[in-house]
């Protein structure tokens, strides 16, 4: 993962939680060859671990979608985005370089009672 081709290492994304794509507002360009192309995705994995759903791919630069640039052959990041059921709620966590790191909680019940107004 390279530093240099992003802005800000591990911005704060709120509860902006992606299982695909890139964050190209960060992106500033490859730091090996310099050349500011469109984001790939490659090694992209997706399984359970303890009902836990992990998806994890390669951020990469070029042409070929392949996880190297296809001219310098660099990977700019590696992306984590995990979704679980705990209790009533689902969780969502993505941790990655280029797109961030963000946390999200919905509640599974038609409403939610964290956001519920107490009567009295």
């Amino acid at each position: 993962m390279c530093g240099g081709c992003v802005g800000t290492e591990y911005p704060e994304r709120g509860t902006t939680c992606l299982d695909g794509g890139s964050f190209l507002l960060n992106f500033v360009g490859c730091a090996e060859c310099g050349r500011r192309d469109f984001v790939l995705v490659g090694n992209r994995a997706a399984g359970l671990h303890d009902g836990e759903e992990i998806v994890t791919y390669d951020r990469a630069r070029g042409g070929n979608g392949a996880n190297l640039c296809k001219n310098c052959h660099h990977l700019i990041a590696r992306h984590e985005y995990t979704f679980s059921v705990v209790d009533d709620y689902q969780e969502y966590t993505m941790l990655c370089l280029l797109c961030g790191r963000a946390e999200d909680s919905v509640s599974i019940l038609p409403d939610d009672p964290r956001q519920m107004t107490p009567l009295f």
